[in-house]
């Protein structure tokens, strides 16, 4: 049985739930360096004003930038982002057809204080996989850190790169109805939230019959 290898992140995009629905079995890498500008810390929604960023903000140790493992990361709880992001989900998605079903399974993430990064990221996983009526088991992880030319490919599925939010490819997933479509039109590779919210139980069915093309 082949593994997959993939980052937490907060919720995670389309792309990479297409990942995990696709999955034979799972395994979450939880020995990296921590980077910025990843999913791990962020996630795009579809505002009223097109694509937002919802950003997690983390303490940095500037003697040690870049080296930092990424299970170490703490978050920054000097101000409230987790009202500012529960605000935001509810202004985008309030009309969407499925918000009010599924609201009570993530308001707790944003009212619960998290110290560390990765806990958040796994709770949201959770939360949404439950959602999604995705089973995946969260006690595979990985022990040590490999490079993408140490894994041997015939076991393992490599999709690591999915957690990097610049420069990602373009994906030619099928379009769903959004909030906004009539103002922007429609917004590929989303948080997999803005595919629950809109089409519910169907969001499933919908990821499993995606194709995905790393390159």
């Amino acid at each position: 049985m082949k593994k997959t290898l993939v980052h937490p992140t907060y919720f995670g995009s389309i792309a990479q739930f297409v990942a995990l629905s696709q999955a034979e079995k799972v395994c979450f890498e939880v020995n990296d360096n921590y980077q910025k500008q990843t999913y791990r810390s962020r996630q795009y929604i579809y505002g009223a004003n097109g694509r937002l960023l919802l950003n997690i903000p983390v303490k940095h140790n500037k003697s040690n930038a870049g080296k930092q493992k990424y299970k170490d990361i703490k978050i920054e709880d000097s101000f409230k982002w987790q009202l500012n992001h529960w605000r935001s989900l509810e202004t985008a998605y309030r009309t969407s057809p499925f918000f009010e079903y599924y609201e009570d399974e993530f308001i707790y993430l944003y009212e619960k204080p998290f110290d560390f990064l990765l806990d958040f990221n796994f709770e949201c996983l959770k939360a949404l996989s439950e959602c999604l009526q995705l089973d995946l088991d969260f006690s595979q992880q990985t022990t040590s850190y490999q490079l993408p030319e140490e894994i041997d490919h015939t076991k393992i599925l490599d999709v690591r790169t999915l957690v990097n939010a610049k420069k990602e490819p373009k994906f030619n997933f099928s379009t769903y109805e959004q909030v906004f479509n009539d103002k922007y039109g429609f917004l590929s590779n989303l948080s997999a939230l803005d595919l629950l919210f809109n089409e519910g139980p169907n969001a499933l069915t919908y990821l499993e019959s995606q194709l995905l093309e790393l390159s």
